[in-house]
């Protein structure tokens, strides 16, 4: 069975539990599901946060978003995929990122959503700009961040 991703980028926010409901509904090939929800904090190293602004090119984004999510595909035996980011701007304590895996088992599962979610928290084509206390920045991805994400490499 050829299992299709659902990639979506919107500005709109998202329902997680409606979003894993449409993914399994009516599936009894499915014995784990892994999902992250990235939201926007309200502070960053002790300074608030007043908003995040997350801009992209869409067509860019969607692609690449798409074809990390194949590769997961690829590399693991999934049942069923969705990544949903928001763009725009989006206060603290609303959803920005979901990546949802479904898998038969739950070592599958995990793998892949954090294979996603290190490529799009370092790679994905979004921009993000910080708004704080002391005017706006643009965010870069962090040595941390990079570090989790090569690990994915393939040799």
């Amino acid at each position: 069975m050829t299992v299709a991703a659902t990639i979506r980028i919107q500005d709109a926010d998202f329902d997680v539990a409606q979003e894993i409901a449409a993914l399994t509904k009516g599936r009894t090939d499915i014995g784990a599901v892994v999902s992250f929800t990235g939201i926007c904090r309200g502070s960053e190293k002790g300074e608030p946060i007043a908003a995040l602004t997350l801009e992209h090119y869409p067509e860019m984004a969607e692609a690449e978003i798409r074809r990390h999510a194949d590769e997961a595909l690829s590399r693991w035996p999934l049942q069923g995929l969705a990544v949903i980011h928001r763009f725009g701007r989006i206060a603290p304590g609303e959803n920005i990122v979901l990546v949802v895996t479904a898998s038969p088992h739950r070592r599958a599962a995990f793998e892949a959503a954090e294979f996603l979610m290190d490529y799009l928290k370092t790679n994905a084509p979004f921009w993000k700009r910080e708004e704080g206390v002391h005017g706006t920045g643009w965010i870069e991805a962090s040595d941390h961040d990079d570090a989790a994400a090569a690990r994915w490499t393939k040799s």
